[in-house]
């Protein structure tokens, strides 16, 4: 039964309020979620994963092994037009390697040129290079650059700012702020011309930055979601006076309540976990439907723009106009959110009042400045300090980065092995893409229907996704076999066969995008939310270098891509078993316990201060 305030029925009105939790800090918002504020909550998915599948997309995070010359090309990389604009611009102003005088795109036609025919009388790529900040790089290493560098400014954009975003409302500020520059800076791209290349980088670094920090962001509404949530049996309310104490600690859990509210009612954690992952799960599928029908109209646009004289004298025009509309997409649906999300602050941010003498006089900006960066990075390395205490979270936090690497790899060999094994075309990598893609809105929706039925915890459906993505790797080294091997098929012999793979590995990331921070978010002490998921931010992007840097490092050595899938069918089963170790209940637990001692320390502090 769903809890809903009625601004026509007055008694419901003093009803509620009359079992409204009292607030910590002045400006707490206990006030129980709404499907208003869920809708607002699903609408920002919607309007920025078309730019993290779009524009980002199927990404390889490292070059392709040096023996594979012929490797998917930037320009191939359906799914993922950043990187294919960043290698087009640079192209439009490179010469080739072997002679510098000749330019890699011929200017009266606008078309590619491909070097001379080899001695065997074949065509053969070459790399076509660039002099970039006194640097010479090939094309596709300006891309590869470029997007090791927005990782990076990401990661310590979040480590600076994340924890302002537990005080005040900055929380939703913030997101607002990093999501319409971030479609800005994607709209801007159509001002980007061959002439002015050098700007790309710093749009791209800006908008993979907004994007990560966005999510991270709304990210964190989602503990706060689930605790304000009404409870199904919010009506045992009104039976009894000992009813009500228990079922205000379930609405407000902390301090005294929680434990009380855990004690008689441990069926809680259960609930609770079950509406995160399936709101969690909502936002990931309506993320996934946005993201494939805009990269549908994506492809026809190349479509439309391939038939036409423009694209000739400008190749990478499409592409702009294609993310021009990701910024305009990006932008009018993450309106639902600037006005149904409520803002829930946080405590005030501290003053600096607390930390210096009253006697002083007032600070200067750049003392003001530099007081609240040393606040921000000195919460950090405290939420660091505070998440290796938690065990539990930490046990998680391992386990996610070895699972995130993982995934990373097996997308981004997939895609390599596609082109270079099974010698895909342009269209069929695109629709692998949206197979994939389509698949992941499939798993969104279907693994909280699977959960119920067989009453699963969500650590066990994470533990399923596991399973199912050992199978890809597994698949693949079924080629091995001489028996199957023999037969022409199974194993990755026939381009066919990669999309059935696709369809899994949809369906599985799905779950796994869903499940991995609805089960994290129980993890959390209550009001370190945007702190603890900057880190969770933070542990994903940081591993997305091992695993592919292993991978072409055995390229590179065995000749071919299968040998890797063996590494594969490793890499994926290491986070297994700590996640199997893993206990949620005693995390939040932990977590609770954590919060309510920091809680304390800090009146404390607050006391002694005003003395």
């Amino acid at each position: 039964m769903s809890f809903v305030v009625d601004d026509n029925d007055h008694d419901e009105d003093e009803e509620e309020i009359a079992i409204h939790p009292p607030a910590r800090y002045e400006g707490e918002d206990t006030s129980p979620t709404t499907q208003r504020e869920l809708n607002g909550w699903y609408a920002y998915p919607i309007a920025a994963e078309v730019f993290a599948v779009v524009a980002v997309g199927m990404f390889l995070p490292t070059p392709p092994p040096k023996n594979f010359p012929s490797a998917i090309s930037a320009n191939e990389r359906i799914g993922a037009f950043l990187p294919v604009v960043l290698e087009q611009l640079a192209r439009e102003n490179g010469v080739f390697f072997s002679d510098r005088s000749k330019p890699c795109v011929d200017v009266s036609s606008g078309r590619v040129r491909m070097r001379a025919e080899n001695g065997n009388g074949e065509k053969e790529s070459e790399q076509c290079m660039i002099t970039f900040m006194g640097k010479e790089m090939s094309t596709s290493s300006f891309a590869m650059y470029t997007f090791s560098a927005a990782v990076l400014v990401q990661a310590c954009t979040l480590v600076c700012f994340s924890s302002f975003a537990d005080h005040g409302p900055y929380r939703k500020k913030m997101l607002l702020t990093f999501a319409y520059i971030g479609s800005v800076v994607s709209a801007l791209f159509i001002f980007i011309s061959p002439s002015v290349y050098y700007l790309a980088p710093i749009l791209v670094i800006i908008g993979v930055t907004s994007l990560g920090c966005s999510f991270v962001l709304l990210n964190a509404f989602l503990p706060l979601l689930v605790a304000n949530h009404p409870d199904d049996s919010h009506d045992n309310l009104r039976s009894s006076d000992s009813s009500s104490q228990v079922e205000l600690g379930r609405l407000n859990p902390q301090n005294g309540s929680t434990a009380a509210a855990h004690k008689f009612d441990p069926d809680k954690l259960p609930r609770d976990l079950e509406r995160s992952a399936q709101i969690s799960s909502k936002g990931v599928g309506y993320g996934y439907i946005s993201a494939v029908f805009v990269e549908i109209i994506s492809i026809l646009v190349l479509y439309l723009f391939s038939k036409t004289e423009a694209q000739k004298n400008n190749p990478s025009l499409s592409i702009r106009v294609i993310l021009l509309l990701v910024g305009i997409w990006w932008a009018v649906f993450t309106i639902p959110t600037l006005l149904w999300l409520r803002v829930r602050p946080g405590p005030p941010l501290p003053t600096q009042q607390l930390f210096f003498t009253r006697s002083k006089p007032p600070s200067s900006k750049m003392r003001t400045f530099l007081f609240y960066t040393s606040f921000s990075l000195r919460s950090f390395w405290r939420t660091l300090r505070r998440a290796i205490r938690l065990r539990q979270t930490l046990l998680f936090l391992v386990s996610w980065f070895l699972l995130s690497d993982a995934v990373a790899t097996i997308s981004g060999t997939a895609v390599l092995f596609a082109r270079t094994e099974l010698h895909m075309g342009t269209i069929a990598i695109a629709l692998l893409s949206i197979t994939s893609i389509g698949s992941g809105v499939v798993g969104a929706f279907a693994w909280p229907r699977v959960q119920r039925h067989f009453a699963l915890q969500p650590k066990t459906v994470l533990l399923c996704c596991v399973a199912g993505m050992e199978l890809i790797p597994l698949y693949g080294l079924l080629g091995y076999i001489p028996l199957f091997k023999s037969l022409g098929f199974i194993g990755l012999q026939q381009a066919w066969e990669i999309y059935p793979i696709a369809v899994l590995h949809g369906i599985v990331m799905g779950g796994i995008s869903s499940y991995a921070r609805s089960v994290y978010a129980p993890l959390i002490p209550e009001g370190s939310e945007a702190a603890f998921f900057a880190l969770y931010a933070v542990t994903d992007k940081g591993s997305s270098a091992f695993g592919p840097a292993l991978v072409g490092w055995i390229v590179d050595r065995a000749g071919t891509i299968r040998p890797a899938f063996i590494f594969l069918a490793v890499l994926v089963l290491l986070p297994a078993p700590l996640l199997w170790w893993l206990n949620v209940e005693k995390g939040r637990d932990d977590a609770r316990a954590m919060a309510d001692g920091d809680g304390r320390g800090r009146g404390a502090y607050e006391r002694v201060s005003e003395e």
